[in-house]
């Protein structure tokens, strides 16, 4: 038995959520099931912002989805506005210090909802369904479809939707339930926009300058434009509008879990942005498939190697029916034994020998360097005195005769 929440109006609380897309998609030459962040509004069951990504979802596309939902200019409007509250359930990306800091920006609380109670954010929890009974069985690539007995081979990648095929698809069908659906939770057989047109509730909007760098994260740490660009994680970003700018001081602000571009703000006046940086020589999609290739050798090398590993690590003994001492099943030989240890001495050897197979970042620039040799002088007590002189008649001093 589960109670229901009072009507509100519009935009009073937004539900949030993730949903792994149970349909196999093309990114890159691989089949991966995409997941999409969204939040509804729960008066209107407006759908107000998405945010879709090929793996698990991270802070960014809780912050990509309330940007869309939050700002009401196009393509996202006319739906958004600020929320009174947004109500999640306990995901770690809605709880983060970064999305509470942004959302903080304008008072807008975030509710957490007690852990496996998915029936407090039933609009959210009702999309969820909703968008595979309707949609989402009909791709190509669905991955509960019912199959003959036997058959469990795959959809082909050649046979699927591609990512971005699929994510307009995705928001076609977010623009028909916004605009064409009547979900029954409305009264009057409503859809979501007449719902939310006939709400007389004030919409609070956010001007789209402070919008427009509502998602980035800042490091806090000053530098300078050089003749190679602004250099930020030991690489270099450039733009055009750099040039004319070189030793002018600066600071980054970036999206998370994203370093293909930056934004470059003055530093005298953080609000003052210059302009977008980009990554420097960066690597060709031919390069970064053939890059996949060899790290995913590497990884099944190493997997391989921590498998044999683990079967040498365990001793197992034989059955026994007499009381004697328990004997391995396996034995080896003195020889063999000397030749792994030293194998292993060596390896850890060579490991240790590789001081600079990390190399160290460059230090903050408030700290003090350390001056070089040539520049420290000497100390007064520590200066070598010149030998004495020899007397007039050519003997040494009494203290360096002999006896």
């Amino acid at each position: 038995m589960f109670g229901k929440r009072p009507p509100v109006y519009r935009n009073a609380c937004w539900e949030g959520d993730h949903k792994r897309v149970p349909v196999r998609v093309d990114v890159e030459g691989q089949a991966v099931c995409p997941w999409v962040t969204w939040f509804v509004d729960v008066a209107t069951k407006v759908i107000v912002g998405v945010a879709v990504t090929p793996h698990e979802p991270a802070r960014d596309a809780v912050l990509a989805a309330l940007r869309t939902g939050i700002s009401r200019a196009d393509p996202y409007g006319p739906f958004g506005g600020l929320p009174g509250r947004v109500r999640v359930d306990r995901g770690k990306e809605f709880l983060c210090r970064t999305v509470a800091r942004a959302l903080g920006g304008f008072a807008v609380p975030v509710e957490d909802l007690p852990a496996y109670t998915p029936y407090r954010k039933g609009t959210i929890e009702a999309l969820n369904s909703a968008v595979e009974e309707m949609f989402l069985v009909s791709l190509p690539g669905y991955t509960r479809r019912a199959r003959p007995v036997g058959v469990q081979r795959p959809d082909e990648v050649g046979e699927l939707l591609s990512f971005a095929d699929f994510v307009e698809a995705l928001l076609g069908w977010v623009r028909w339930w916004n605009t064409g659906h009547r979900p029954s939770g409305l009264a009057s057989g409503l859809t979501p926009m007449a719902a939310w047109e006939v709400d007389p509730t004030p919409v609070e909007d956010v001007p789209e300058e402070q919008l427009a760098f509502f998602a980035l994260e800042d490091d806090g740490r000053v530098r300078k434009i050089s003749t190679s660009g602004v250099r930020w994680r030991r690489r270099f970003y450039i733009a055009p509008w750099m040039v004319g700018h070189v030793g002018t001081r600066v600071r980054l602000r970036y999206l998370p879990h994203y370093d293909g571009q930056i934004e470059v703000f003055l530093a005298e006046h953080p609000d003052h942005h210059l302009g977008t940086a980009y990554l420097a020589e960066e690597a060709t999609l031919e390069q970064r498939r053939v890059l996949a290739s060899v790290r995913e050798k590497k990884a099944r090398a190493l997997k391989a190697d921590l498998k044999a590993a683990e079967k040498l690590r365990r001793t197992r003994y034989t059955a026994t029916t007499t009381p004697d001492v328990p004997r391995p099943r396996r034995t080896i030989t003195g020889q063999q034994a000397r030749a792994e240890i030293a194998c292993a001495k060596t390896g850890d050897l060579a490991a240790r020998a590789l001081p600079d197979l990390i190399p160290p970042r460059d230090p903050p620039t408030g700290w003090t360097r350390p001056r070089p040799a040539s520049a420290v002088r000497p100390r007064p007590d520590t200066v070598p005195r010149p030998p004495a002189p020899d007397d007039a008649d050519g003997t040494a001093p009494a203290s360096q005769t002999e006896e």
